[in-house]
Formats: C-alpha cells, structure tokens, sequence
C-alpha cells in the first residue's frame, strides 16, 4: 500500500521541533557567564564548558540524585535567582526530588569571583526516609587536555598522592579519597576542593560518556544507603584555577572541517537488529523497503534456555532470508553451555541459514567464562570450521573491561553502545559520540589481534545493566523507556552519522544499529505508532536516519577518511573517498544556522540537504535523494548549514 500522500500531509503539519529534535519540550536558554577570566554557560542547576582562554577545564557541574538501582531521579527547580556583575555571578535556587520513593529538597548556591574561583553549595534535607546509590555534586572532567596529565591528589588525613587521568580507559577507580585535586591544563593551574563528603574519580568512557568523573560517595562502601527522614546533606566545592590564561577565539564564527587523506579505514559490517515490539515480524512492504539498503547482517537475539525457542528463532531465520541479510546470531545461555549449544545446532543445522557471525551471552553474568567459550566454539566449528564467533557482553564497555574475555579461539571480542547511562539531553549526547571511538580504540588495544564488533548501538538505554544483562519485556502503558522519540526526527539521523563516523575512525569490525521498523527502528513501519502523543510518526512513514544508512551503504566500495571540526560540537563529518571522489555527511547538530568552510574538496561540490524544509518528502519516500534543491558551491566558499539538517556532499577530493 502506498500511504506517500498520507505520510506527506502527516508530516507537514508536525512542529518544527518535533521534526528536528522529536519533542516539542521547551528548555531554558544558555546563560553567558565570567568569572575573572572563566568563561562557561549555566542553565538548569548544571555549569558546562568552564574554560580559560582555549582551554576546556571542567565540562560539566551538576548534582545528581540516583536511586537504589542507579536510576537518575530529575530536579524541579524553583526560586531561581542569577545576578551576573561582569566578571562575577552569583546563582541560588531549590531543588525537589521526588521519585523512585525518593523526596529530597536542597538549596543550591554557586557562585563566581573575579580571582578566577567558583563555590558551589549544596545543602539539603531528606522529607522522608528512602534509599539512595547516590546524592551530591558531580565533576565532569574532559578527557581532551586530561588524559595523561598527572594529578596531585590530597586525601582526607592530609597526605597527598602523585597520579594521573589514564590515557586508556581504566576499568575501576582513578583517584579515591579525594580532599583536594590539583593539575594542569596547558599553562593553566586547575586545584578543586571538597568538603561534607568523600569523594572519588571514575572513567566515564566505559559507558561512552567522553569525561572522568569525580563524585561522592565512594563505591567501595555498601550501597543502597538509608536515608532518613529529616537527615541533612551538606557539600561545598571550590575551583581555582590560576596561571597563563590564552586569548580567546570567541569571534571565529566558522566551522572548519579538515580531511586527512592518509588516515583511512575500511567501511565495517553494518547490521540492524529485528524489531523487538509485537511479534517482531517484517510486513511484505517493510521488507521491501530495508531490502534496498542492502545491510551485511541482521541481527536475532536467541535465549536458547527459553522452552520452545525453535519457534521465534526460525521466524527470524526467515525474514533474514526475505531480507536477504545474512544473521547475527545472538545466543543467550544459563549454565546448561553442552546442552544448549547442542539444540542451537541441531536447529541451525536444520534451517540452514547464513550466519555472518555469532555472539556469545550469558544471561546473568557480565561474560561467559574462557573455558565455556571454548568448548561453545569447538561445538559450533565441528560443525560449521568457518563460522565466525565474538565473545563479550551484551551490556556496556565497563562490563566488558571489567570481566576482560582472554582467547578461546574467537574471532571477534563484542560489546553495546549507548550515550545515555547518565544523563539524556542533547548536547550530552553529541558530547559523548567521540567516546564511542575511545571505548573501540582501547577494545583494539587490550585485544590485540581480536577484531571488535560493537552490537547494537542505540540512542536509548535497552536495559538497566546494574540490575540485568538483557532486555526484559516492558509491562506499562506509557512508552517504555527504551523507546526515545529522537530517533525519528533530524537530530537522530545526524547523531547516527556521527556515531558511524567516530566507530568507524577507531577501527571496528562491525556495527549493529537500532532495529527495522517501529519506535526503535529506522522506519515507523505498516503499523501506526503505539504512542502517537510522544513518538509524533504515522505508519508508511521513513525516518531521516533510514537515508543516512542509504548513503553510506551505497558507498560501500569507498572508505572512511579521518575528519575534523574546529567546533565538533555544532557541526561534524562522516567523509567517504575512493581516492579521487569524496562524499560526505555532513550534520548541524545545533537549532541555529551553522557557517561552514570545507577544506578538502576542489573545484565545485554538490549539496543536498535533508532539513525541516525537506522533511516531508523524505519521510514519504525511500528514495529521495534531495536533487531538485540541490546545491553547488565553489570548494573555498563558506556556506550556511539549515539547524539541525543532514547535508550530503558530493565533490573531488583535495590533494
């Protein structure tokens, strides 16, 4: 069934904000701050971007409330009150928690001084008794200009420690029992102070999160901690930073994107995962639709000790075949490995379909042991000599670099992606794409000659890895958790073309991205939407992301070049080239228009772009391809990007 004319008129009469960012929430804006000679922005409780000059000092400073099972319990703010004074500020508001049978208020004061220090101050009353992982103020340290910069840190009996932010990402705790910490950025003295608690540092890139943290209260005491009613929470910070401070850029208004020629790297094998509502199974026109994306595997989760789980695996079997994608097979054991593996092959045997490789879970513990891999792997190739098999989690890059997989004969080492085990709003998640590259270059490290397979990646969170290793089935009205209404708009896409750029740049093997079709997938699907309220699509209806894919699997052929931007932030490259072309994507992850100067292409270039503007016809058709707004523009001209648009570029690459 053809449902463009539908589609088309859906779409045109959504918000502009539901089509770049998938919600109409409305946020506060950005408030400008100095203090001496700090620069950063405010907004709701939380300070970002804290810089001298050129220099990121701190990326982020918030207070976090988590429940008992590490779930992050959302502020209302009131009484807020921001008086700025040049090259000073002072902030002051209140904070209610209030869920998870948490009720928590607290006062809030920070403020800057002209000496180039900042006080935060924390101090809040439990309403009622209730348990807590955590509550208290959260550092957020860049890894760019921390990364292998030694720290002094001053414990809480005075003696001090000479240490350093970890290059590679550490497993456990960097510093712990944290007074005082003190290094430097570039020419730029940074000293932080704590008081009301003892504190700790974490490497945040296990969980693609681009900081280390430091934060109150040490995990190395028993958690969940009662909290009773009327108990009081004090905690004070003080920053200083002293020394050389550089001249500030801040009127360079334009975007450089460099290409590096010389830095290249193959195209991995891109996957989906089934559809994971419903029944999970492909509609005739759903099938069709994906078919022409030509994905290398498909990915089926198997939990082979499930009774009767023949039946949905063969189902999935052949849809692979409808799709003609080869399967990733995801197999899910208990400690039954011999039997289980034994049916596995029996069925697969039988069904006789094409695995492009296997992925080994268990379902309660982080990894399987060495052994058990082993003797799973020697089963599968008495069968099967050329099958190809990863060993790893299902869960985040912490478990993985905790529970470090030695060899037992396998390919591949596998582990998850997702940028919101922390905190969830926009710019957070841009930050942390650059991670998903850190967390595959440290896999490739520690690994060695194994190749790394990273499956899924998604924009939400599947599962709670604290409390479990797989998705359990969401019993509710509401929309689930795992369902995030950005997926379908202009921000998902750009977001998606980046994250291919950064795994792609640090060397994997594979990537497996979100699902078919449905709320977690690249399109809405022949069924409506279950929750038309907060995921604004309609059935037959093509997410923006679905042509980003498009893309880059019609250039398969080429490879990726390594790219950068001068503001990564606001605009960033995924680059293709064969050598002689180049072909990019090219995404505004910002609600404003972006100026650009690309420096690596020659002669002219041709612009398509996907925008608010192009929305409509691309949701109703799977092959647009933006050509009748296309856009040519001379190599050294700046040019303007739409907000939150995805430009495809094509031209001659610079030598």
């Amino acid at each position: 069934m053809n449902h463009g004319n539908s589609i088309k008129k859906f779409t045109d009469d959504l918000p502009e904000r539901i089509k770049q960012i998938g919600t109409t929430e409305e946020v506060n804006e950005w408030k400008y701050l100095r203090a001496g000679k700090l620069k950063m922005i405010y907004r709701n409780g939380t300070i970002r971007y804290l810089s001298g000059g050129n220099n990121e000092l701190i990326r982020m400073i918030y207070a976090a409330v988590r429940d008992k099972d590490w779930q992050v319990v959302l502020p209302h703010i009131e009484d807020e009150n921001i008086t700025i004074d040049g090259n000073s500020f002072s902030i002051e508001f209140k904070c209610r928690y209030k869920n998870a049978g948490i009720d928590f208020l607290a006062g809030f004061t920070i403020y800057g001084s002209e000496d180039n220090s900042i006080t935060l101050i924390m101090d809040g009353q439990a309403l009622e008794t209730f348990e807590k992982n955590r509550i208290g103020w959260c550092v957020l340290h860049p890894v760019e200009g921390c990364a292998g910069t030694n720290c002094i840190i001053e414990h809480s009996n005075g003696s001090t420690t000479q240490s350093a932010f970890p290059e590679e990402i550490s497993p456990y705790q960097i510093f712990s029992n944290i007074r005082s910490m003190n290094w430097m950025n570039g020419k730029i003295n940074c000293k932080i102070s704590f008081e009301g608690d003892v504190f700790e540092t974490e490497d945040q890139r296990n969980w693609t999160d681009a900081s280390f943290k430091t934060y109150s209260t040490p995990l190395s005491l028993p958690f969940p901690v009662t909290i009773d009613k009327d108990t009081r929470i004090y905690q004070k910070i003080v920053l200083n930073f002293n020394g050389q401070f550089e001249e500030d850029r801040d009127g360079d208004k334009v975007n450089i994107v460099r290409l590096y020629p010389d830095e290249t790297y193959r195209i991995p094998e891109l996957g989906i995962c089934r559809r994971s509502s419903g029944d999970g199974s492909l509609r005739e026109n759903e099938a069709k639709i994906l078919r022409a994306l030509r994905f290398d595997h498909y990915r089926i989760d198997i939990h082979l000790y499930k009774k009767d789980w023949q039946k949905e695996a063969s189902k999935a079997a052949s849809e692979s075949h409808d799709l003609g994608f080869p399967v990733e097979v995801a197999l899910f054991f208990d400690d039954s490995y011999e039997t289980l593996i034994k049916s596995f092959i029996k069925w697969y045997s039988e069904e006789r379909i094409t695995i492009a490789s296997v992925l080994l879970y268990h379902f309660s513990i982080p990894l399987i042991p060495d052994e058990r891999v082993w003797e799973i792997i020697r089963n599968l190739r008495e069968t099967d000599p050329q099958i190809k098999v990863a060993a790893g989690t299902n869960a985040n890059f912490a478990q993985l670099n905790r529970n470090r997989p030695g060899d037992s004969r396998n390919d591949s080492v596998c582990f998850s992606i997702h940028p919101q085990e922390h905190l969830s709003d926009n710019l957070t998640l841009v930050e942390n794409l650059k991670a998903q590259g850190y967390a595959v270059s440290s896999a490739k490290r520690y690994f060695g000659n194994k190749k790394i397979a990273v499956s899924p990646v998604t924009i939400q969170r599947r599962f709670n890895a604290n409390k479990s290793l797989f998705e359990i089935p969401y019993i509710g009205n509401d929309m689930p958790p795992q369902v995030d209404s950005r997926l379908m708009s202009l921000f998902g896409a750009c977001w998606t073309a980046i994250s291919v750029k950064y795994i792609c740049e640090a060397g994997a093997d594979s990537i497996t991205y979100y699902e078919t079709a449905g709320e977690r997938g690249i399109i809405q699907g022949e069924t409506d939407p279950q929750w038309p309220g907060q995921f604004r699509t309609v059935k037959g209806m093509i997410f923006p992301v679905y042509h980003v894919f498009r893309f880059i699997l019609a250039n398969k052929s080429f490879h990726v070049l390594k790219s950068t931007s001068s503001r990564p932030l606001d605009v960033d490259c995924l680059a293709l080239s064969d050598g002689k072309q180049a072909r990019l994507i090219l995404v505004n992850f910002t609600s404003g228009v972006q100026t650009v100067l690309l420096e690596c292409c020659s002669g002219l270039f041709r612009i398509r772009t996907l925008s608010t503007d192009s929305f409509s016809e691309a949701a109703s058709n799977m092959r647009w391809t933006g050509m009748e707004k296309e856009k040519v523009i001379k190599s050294q001209n700046i040019f303007d990007l739409e907000p939150f648009s995805i430009n495809f570029i094509e031209g001659w690459k610079k030598h």
